[in-house]
């Protein structure tokens, strides 16, 4: 996971801060990784975003779509 946050940080020009999900696939794993896109102060108004990654077996990434934009103090609503 550390190689693939790493590859993605190099994509995306920013780095991940949390994964808050990793699961098995068929062809290997799929993360969830949150990334600060825009700071803000206070903080709690920073731009956040999910990405969801692909991974094969070693970790290397596949391929990433950006799957949500919240602000940081926002709570999830979604169940």
């Amino acid at each position: 996971m550390r190689a693939a946050a790493e590859q993605l940080a190099e994509l995306l020009g920013r780095v991940p801060e949390s994964v808050s999900a990793l699961k098995p696939s068929e062809d290997g794993w799929r993360a969830d990784v949150e990334v600060v896109e825009l700071e803000r102060i206070p903080e709690t108004t920073s731009v956040m975003a999910s990405y969801r990654v692909s991974l094969d077996e070693e970790g290397e990434l596949l391929a990433y779509e950006r799957i949500r934009r919240y602000t940081r103090g926002q709570i999830d609503r979604r169940t």
